[in-house]
């Protein structure tokens, strides 16, 4: 009788903590799908989280998913785009070699742990304020330029630039490619299709990385991991689709305005 009701405790404690850890990966997979593709920063609002709260379904292991999980979406939204090479050859060529200040930046930032150094609340509440200014005062010009005739080597290098400086947590990267597409005059819909476009590689380099510093035994594909991952392909596909819809008919105020009282409401809590 002793043995049976033990065992019982330890399957509804078992049940209690499964449903804990899916809730939390309910919470984190829309703050990635979210927060990734809008100009606010996935990092830093994943970090502000994790950092209020002690999420035990936390990990790289789940981190990963949710980043492999906005990778396949924007994938399939901009399947089209991405798999019809004859027409778009050189679009893709040119998001590619965008991608390279990114990419060779960041592996040398992750590789060398500088980027542990950033991660902290204090430099996500000054960049979230800072990049939020800039953004503002970047989308307040009226012009007109188009990725299929405005967009060159030049452009999206100096975008490319742009981008290396979301590898510090509240920048984001969505954010700042959407601003130096601005700043070189494309219009709202295709600065932010640059952007999204952009993310293919940088999503896919940083899973790569957190992979890689996944050993063979940690890697286990359990019902977590599947959640995280659909969960968090749901919600960027969503993310994706309004937002493009949205920006068609606004500015990027409602955004300026979010990150603006989000950072006051760090300051509050560092001073």
């Amino acid at each position: 009788m002793l043995k049976s009701n033990c065992l019982k405790k330890k399957i509804i404690s078992y049940d209690v903590y499964m449903f804990q850890n899916i809730i939390e990966i309910f919470i984190l997979s829309l703050i990635q799908g979210v927060s990734e593709f809008l100009p606010i920063s996935s990092s830093a609002h994943l970090i502000i989280v994790s950092t209020l709260y002690e999420f035990h379904s936390s990990s790289l292991l789940i981190d990963t998913s949710l980043h492999l999980g906005s990778l396949l979406a924007i994938i399939f939204f901009f399947k089209r785009e991405l798999f019809d090479l004859k027409n778009n050859q050189r679009i893709l060529l040119l998001i590619f070699f965008g991608s390279f200040p990114l990419i060779i930046v960041g592996y040398f930032i992750f590789k060398t742990g500088l980027i542990d150094l950033l991660r902290n609340i204090e430099v996500i509440a000054w960049t979230t304020l800072i990049f939020a200014i800039i953004l503002f005062v970047a989308d307040k010009s009226r012009f007109d330029n188009k990725i299929s005739t405005n967009l060159n080597l030049k452009t999206i290098l100096i975008i490319g630039l742009f981008q290396i400086l979301s590898l510090i947590p509240g920048v984001s990267r969505a954010g700042i490619t959407i601003t130096a597409a601005r700043i070189l005059k494309f219009n709202r819909v295709d600065s932010s299709k640059i952007s999204f476009l952009l993310s293919i590689p940088a999503l896919a380099g940083a899973s790569f990385l957190s992979l890689s510093d996944l050993t063979l035994e940690q890697i286990n594909f359990n019902l977590q991991v599947l959640v995280a991952i659909v969960l968090s392909f749901i919600f960027s596909y969503i993310t994706v689709k309004y937002f493009l819809i949205y920006i068609n008919k606004f500015s990027m105020n409602a955004f300026v305005i979010y990150r603006i009282l989000i950072s006051f409401l760090l300051f509050y809590l560092i001073y």
